[in-house]
């Protein structure tokens, strides 16, 4: 019998977050800070609304696009936010989280051979989409001396005449960067320079800690060129609704809606009434669970400092992303290790590319009680090795 395997999909690797995660489910006593997802259950104003959509029968397909009325507070709130303006008809779209409005971007803008720029570490999806597209994936490896921020040298040194689309994952997913405006302003000349668009995920942009979160798409010159993708489940706790939308230019979404409409139809109805009411009045839901994230964040970063940890300050998201390369170990062996011993679960740092390895990606999307558990046997493990390798 002939193979019924793609060997393009044989040959992309499995996601690395994942295998830790089901390891330390069936663990006794273990605590996971290996999954991205906010504690918090959605907030109550927000599920009432996706219940009375329910109890009204709003329970049949949508636009293809997604609800006008949805579509429209986008806009407000690109307005509100960013300063920039989008047409809810033609330049918006609504998709399932913000992980298909990656995938149907990069097939709607790539040929085969078009090259696309991947600063990494970083979420996961961003190389595999760009091979299931027939692009060819550039890594751009970030470094911990510029707190892992993309610079506009790094990206020109990486362009060639077939270089099409840059990623910009800011707030990043693991490392918790962020880029200020200042760093858009001088990549957007190399951007523009080269004639490049950009695939801009913003999914954690109400989680900067340090100043408000700047949008590329604000910088004159790069909402025309500019993919801006975000969502509901990290700043609205709303992960198993899966929520995402994307905005951009018209042309782009359109081709975007074709791919949508014969692979999904539209995203789940009673999920986008509940993100009217999100994007309505949730303002408040989000404050309080950025407080509570700084807090956190704010925690761990002590923490490391008492047992000596190496880890520079993040001021987006809510990872840490501590350097362990003190240990001459892999990533993936610390790990392991830390699970096994101490029955604590972090995500090696090679998850989120090779440039990751002497690193781990630490989650503080969990209660402080739970963060304090987890701290002191992490710092009992790496007392343990300072003592192994003395």
């Amino acid at each position: 019998m002939r193979n019924p395997l793609s060997e393009t999909i044989v040959n992309i690797k499995p996601s690395g977050i994942r295998k830790f995660f089901d390891i330390v489910s069936e663990m006794k006593d273990a605590i996971s800070l290996g999954v991205g997802e906010p504690d918090f259950d959605t907030p109550w104003h927000i599920r009432d609304e996706g219940i009375f959509s329910l109890e009204k029968g709003k329970t049949f397909y949508t636009s293809n696009s997604g609800l006008i009325e949805l579509r429209q507070e986008i806009c407000n709130y690109c307005k509100r936010k960013n300063g920039v303006e989008y047409d809810p008809k033609k330049q918006v779209i609504i998709t399932v989280g913000g992980s298909e409005a990656i995938d149907i971007a990069l097939r709607a803008m790539l040929d085969p051979g078009d090259e696309v720029l991947i600063p990494q570490p970083s979420y996961v999806s961003y190389e595999p989409c760009t091979i299931l597209a027939g692009g060819k994936p550039v890594i751009i490896s970030l470094k911990a001396e510029n707190e892992f921020r993309l610079t506009a040298k790094e990206i020109e040194e990486a362009c060639t005449d077939k270089t099409k689309i840059l990623v910009l994952p800011f707030p990043n997913n693991p490392t918790g960067a962020i880029m200020e405006k200042d760093d858009l302003e001088a990549i957007a000349k190399v951007i523009i320079e080269k004639d490049l668009f950009v695939l801009s995920d913003e999914i954690y942009a109400e989680l900067s800690y340090k100043d408000p979160h700047v949008s590329i798409t604000s910088i004159p010159g790069m909402k025309e060129r500019t993919i801006y993708i975000n969502g509901f489940s990290k700043a609205y706790a709303m992960t198993g609704w899966r929520l995402g939308y994307a905005c951009g230019p018209e042309e782009i979404i359109a081709q975007m809606t074709k791919i949508h409409q014969f692979a999904i139809m539209c995203a789940p109805t009673t999920s986008q009434y509940a993100a009217v009411e999100a994007l309505k009045n949730g303002d408040a839901d989000v404050e309080m669970m950025k407080d509570a994230y700084n807090q956190r964040r704010r925690f761990l970063m002590n923490a490391f400092k008492e047992m000596g940890l190496e880890c520079f300050e993040p001021f987006g998201a809510f990872y840490v992303f501590p350097c362990i390369k003190e240990f001459n170990m892999t990533s993936e062996e610390f790990a392991t290790r830390l699970l096994k011993e101490e029955k604590v679960a972090v995500v090696p740092g090679t998850a989120f590319g090779d440039c990751g390895e002497g690193f781990l990606r630490i989650s503080y999307a969990y209660s402080i009680d739970n963060l304090k558990i987890a701290l002191e046997r992490i710092g009992k493990f790496v007392a343990r090795l300072r003592e192994e390798n003395k």
